[in-house]
């Protein structure tokens, strides 16, 4: 790694070499080196962090909330691999919540939109229309994050 001595220089690193930067700002931290922190990139990329985090959240959100409706709204056409998706977002949900639990009231702030868009993507993969499915969630967060909930098949 090439020695970056002065803030200025980090700072440059930021746009050119994502990478070098990285491992100067570790190394000036790790030095306790504050003077020559590229301090307004810092704190932009753990900012960024936190909204990484919502954005999985929210994605993982939405496709349990897809399959949850197609599993009950079309349960004819029940396959594996819809099980296992279930499955496995709803195990990154909880590793989530488990590392970081105050994702669990964004999780809940969250849940109108999130089914809003899972709903339109039921409605694709499905072929039903949009007013087949409920029109506000009809799952509680517990059902959502409960590894043995399924819902019953809609009449």
């Amino acid at each position: 790694m090439m020695k970056v001595r002065n803030a200025e220089e980090i700072a440059a690193l930021y746009d050119h070499d994502y990478l070098a930067w990285i491992e100067a700002t570790t190394e000036c931290l790790q030095q306790r080196d504050y003077s020559n922190i590229d301090w307004e990139n810092l704190i932009e990329e753990i900012a960024s962090l936190g909204r990484d985090d919502k954005r999985r959240l929210e994605t993982d959100l939405v496709v349990v909330l897809r399959h949850l409706l197609k599993r009950q709204y079309t349960p004819d056409h029940r396959n594996c691999k819809w099980e296992l998706n279930l499955v496995e977002h709803r195990r990154r949900i909880l590793e989530n919540l488990e590392t970081s639990p105050s994702l669990k009231a964004f999780m809940v702030r969250e849940l109108p939109e999130s089914y809003v868009d899972s709903v339109g993507q039921a409605s694709i993969e499905t072929g039903l229309p949009k007013d087949k499915f409920p029109t506000n969630c009809p799952y509680t967060v517990e059902q959502i994050l409960d590894e043995d909930f399924l819902p019953e098949v809609a009449v």
